[in-house]
């Protein structure tokens, strides 16, 4: 395995535009990324196993072989954190992309402030999963160990297919999960498109924990997507 020689995180950008190779690599490198570039899925790859980035870029328009299919591929080995960057602004190409296990998707034409915002969240989770058994909020404590919440001192009171939704938000702490993603973590494996379970689940959850249940702080609700549980330090 080759080691990089430098503490610069690495960000490996896969995409067929020239343009916006030459734009990224500049801007990474601008802002004190060390800075890899691929124009195919296949090199992509092959790169991902010989520098170990920390962070992919990935279109899914490349020739050949998909971005979809590049996903499916990292995931067979690594957890590497991957941002789609994608032109196809569609509801259905954004669940499977998340579904297969994309961290983020950003619509082209993007910002760079934006970019650069989505870029580093996704490496502060990643930072994140060796894993704390606590997380404490302002308002809530989750141990995960113990499967045990408390607010104000107290015990909070969960059945147990509430706390099994609150651990996985948790333990994805600051990422996307669809809505498949989460029915088939508790409910099974035969389950996928019963987001009306979740809704109602979702809202005895917030009614327990949230300051404010109708406009949730830490639950948040993607629409059409799914939820994501965030704390104040994704917010910075």
């Amino acid at each position: 395995m080759n080691e990089r020689n430098t503490a610069a995180p690495a960000v490996l950008v896969v995409d067929d535009d020239p343009r916006l190779l030459r734009a990224l690599d500049l801007n990474l490198r601008a802002r004190g990324y060390t800075a890899l570039i691929s124009d195919t899925g296949e090199h992509a790859l092959k790169l991902v196993a010989h520098h170990r980035p920390d962070l992919v870029l990935l279109d899914l328009g490349l020739p050949q072989m998909s971005g979809l299919d590049v996903i499916r591929g990292l995931r067979g080995w690594t957890d590497v954190p991957v941002v789609v960057l994608s032109g196809r602004d569609t509801e259905p190409m954004k669940v499977q992309a998340l579904d297969l296990g994309a961290d983020d998707y950003v619509v082209k034409p993007f910002g760079m402030d934006e970019l650069f915002a989505r870029i580093r969240a996704a490496m502060r989770r990643t930072a994140a999963t060796e894993e704390k058994v606590s997380v404490a909020t302002e308002d809530f404590t989750v141990d995960l160990a113990a499967q045990r919440i408390t607010r104000n001192g107290d015990a909070v009171q969960l059945t147990p297919r509430q706390w099994h939704i609150v651990e996985v938000l948790v333990r994805n702490r600051g990422r996307l999960v669809t809505h498949r993603q989460l029915l088939q973590e508790v409910w099974g494996p035969n389950y996928g498109r019963e987001t009306n379970y979740l809704r109602v689940f979702m809202t005895k959850i917030r009614q327990k924990l949230e300051p404010d249940p109708p406009r949730p702080r830490y639950f948040l609700t993607e629409p059409g997507l799914g939820y994501r549980f965030r704390t104040a330090e994704e917010d910075e």
